[in-house]
């Protein structure tokens, strides 16, 4: 039997409006980016009492760890971009090569970057994850998202350490 073509358009038209919809529904996190770097986890919530001090404050002890998973490719960090829902951002601005399987931890707080280390500062001593929830983006320097995920304290940190990992 043969569709017609006005049939065919609509059940088509159909079909499409109907996976758009199951797209827009999906959260943020169940996109996987295809970037061999993503957020391998994060310690939101920087152990002991807040303090943003420069001086005395533990903004170093929050960090967000980011892993090359790449088996082969070399990934230089300069120009990834970090950002949290409220638009908070870091820039890599400087070359900071991760090896495959490498991964590097960005901090806050000031100190010396060192990628024998892993660690990259922020240079700046107020806090960027909430303690409550947050999103956290990562885009490649062409500004394609490279991954993202959302967090709860009561749903995603289940030992309630602080720390959430999402990916192995």
């Amino acid at each position: 039997m043969r569709k017609s073509p006005v049939i065919a358009t609509a059940t088509a038209t159909a079909l499409a409006a109907g996976a758009l919809a199951v797209l827009a529904a999906a959260p943020a996190q169940a996109a996987e980016y295809h970037s061999a770097l993503k957020i391998r986890g994060v310690q939101y919530d920087a152990p002991g009492r807040d303090s943003n001090s420069c001086s005395y404050g533990n903004t170093d002890e929050e960090y967000l760890t980011i892993k090359n998973y790449s088996a082969s490719a070399t990934i230089n960090l300069k120009g990834y971009v970090v950002k949290d829902a409220a638009g908070n951002r870091f820039k890599f601005s400087a070359s900071h090569y991760l090896q495959p399987g490498d991964y590097v931890k960005l901090r806050g707080g000031y100190g010396t970057d060192s990628d024998s280390r892993n660690v990259v500062y922020r240079d700046n001593c107020n806090f960027m994850w909430n303690n409550d929830r947050d999103t956290i983006y990562l885009y490649k320097p062409s500004g394609s998202r490279s991954d993202v995920h959302s967090y709860t304290k009561s749903g995603s940190d289940s030992d309630r350490n602080g720390y959430i990992r999402f990916h192995s």
